[in-house]
């Protein structure tokens, strides 16, 4: 069984989405739990895809390949993990901040989040603070992921978490910034519980955030 998972993990960071989705597929006709398979395979392989992504040793298109084999996998077990509860790490709304379109970053995040086994809501780009507060009531997220390239749009940052802030939301999520004219002093400056100032920094932070 562990042999099975390395080969899960292992054809997952080669970006083999065939191969990944029968393996698998393989795992659950064995009778494996759908968390273990979850866990010890998927996450896996794609911890060892961020660990290396953090050390320059892979690359923006190789992590991208990585999680579209990781969305293979994930395509086969989800109906066998909402049978037993999701994936366990909890809901993250992310969104590129009102007036700015850049999304590259945002949607690196998301996949590496979803990789981390969080539910990930997606609310796109040029999100205004009233879209972030809806997206809280409707889904109970425990975090709220915001993302920026401008340095004319970082303001809106600030907006969204005041605006959480009014709307009585703040305390029940944790609120993670990134972009790259986003600094860890200016997430403190603005009430943000921290700064990622990568995607696979971004997992090492909603991990500890939510820990």
């Amino acid at each position: 069984m562990a042999n099975l998972m390395e080969k899960i993990a292992s054809n997952l960071y080669d970006g083999e989405e065939d191969e990944v989705a029968e393996l698998v597929q393989k795992a659950l006709d064995q009778g494996m739990d759908p968390q273990d398979v979850l866990q010890d395979g998927l996450l896996a392989g794609m911890d060892e895809v961020g660990k290396d992504f953090k050390a320059g040793d892979l690359y923006v298109p190789e992590v991208l390949i990585a999680a579209r084999a990781m969305h293979a996998g994930m395509n086969v077990l989800r109906p066998f993990l909402a049978e037993g509860g999701g994936t366990g790490m909890g809901k993250c709304v992310v969104a590129t901040v009102e007036g700015d379109l850049h999304d590259i970053g945002k949607n690196l995040v998301k996949m590496m989040l979803e990789g981390a086994g969080f539910e990930m809501i997606d609310l796109g780009v040029d999100a205004k603070a009233e879209t972030f507060i809806d997206a809280v009531r409707e889904h109970r997220p425990k975090l709220v992921g915001m993302s920026a390239l401008l340095t004319t749009t970082m303001v809106n940052m600030k907006a969204t978490i005041e605006a959480l802030q009014e709307a009585g939301l703040r305390d029940s999520v944790k609120v993670m910034v990134g972009g790259a004219p986003v600094t860890a002093a200016f997430a403190a400056e603005i009430g943000a519980d921290g700064h990622a100032p990568d995607a696979a920094s971004a997992v090492d932070l909603a991990r500890a955030l939510i820990a």
